[in-house]
């Protein structure tokens, strides 16, 4: 039997995430989101397949705008995936978005950062403070001679520390690398140093069957391990494929 780690408890939308919620199975839109059309029938075609949160890219302020039809007609969270542009991250919030995803490597300095951790706070929506090994910020990486899954976490931790000294917890974290052993490493450190609930993934995992196993060996040793309160499985291709390996990785562990 897994005893899964204790974590805090956020709500993305209607769905709990972390505590006793059960660990749920999260795809991204490969769509462009300003094509609301199609987007909204991708996300479909995800829940019927099971999946239970969806991200969309935020590219620029007509996929921001976009969002609020898209939300409207789906029954799923939506979060919007932000990059580099903090006015971005507002304007998804402004438009309905249930979460936001930002990478602290490349938002930008702690002045954007404040605005939009204000505005989350001010309409209850959580962040994922999404941790990438391939876009570190550059203090780290020359501090611990490149991207350490201690650089990650660290990376993850300070700012956690700033949003909480700025009144706001509604976080998840997730820390990504394109192998395995860097993934499942800053899983398991940052899980000795949080109790914030973290979401899993092996970045740029690709395509056909060396990509499943790939996915399936990091997020099973950390599910397995008791790690773990979302997850996505990266693949090029069909993003069904992305929900039906999910569930079959949280099967094979007896865990759905």
């Amino acid at each position: 039997m897994i005893e899964r780690r204790k974590t805090r408890q956020i709500s993305i939308g209607s769905l709990k995430i972390g505590g006793d919620a059960p660990i749920s199975v999260q795809s991204m839109t490969k769509t462009d989101t300003r094509n609301i059309q199609k987007t909204v029938q991708q996300i479909r075609r995800l829940e019927e397949a099971g999946c239970e949160i969806v991200r969309v890219a935020v590219v620029d302020e007509e996929a921001a705008q976009a969002i609020g039809e898209i939300r409207r007609r789906i029954r799923i969270p939506l979060i919007a995936d932000i990059h580099f542009h903090h006015k971005l991250a507002l304007k998804a919030m402004q438009a309905g978005a249930d979460a936001l995803r930002i990478n602290p490597g490349n938002i930008g300095d702690r002045d954007r950062l404040k605005k939009i951790v204000k505005e989350a706070k001010d309409r209850s929506t959580p962040i994922r403070i999404g941790v990438n090994a391939g876009s570190l910020e550059k203090d780290l990486l020359k501090r611990f001679s490149g991207a350490t899954p201690e650089a990650m976490v660290l990376s993850a931790l300070r700012i956690i520390e700033w949003m909480e000294d700025l009144g706001f917890s509604m976080i998840k974290v997730s820390l990504k690398a394109s192998d395995v052993q860097r993934t499942v490493g800053a899983y398991r450190y940052f899980s000795q140093k949080s109790d914030y609930p973290v979401h899993l993934g092996v970045t740029e995992a690709g395509r056909g069957a060396g990509a499943i196993v790939k996915s399936a060996m990091g997020i099973g040793i950390l599910l397995n391990e008791g790690i773990g309160d979302t997850l996505r499985v990266s693949l090029t291709g069909d993003h069904k494929e992305e929900v039906c390996v999910g569930y079959e990785i949280l099967r094979a562990l007896k865990i759905r």
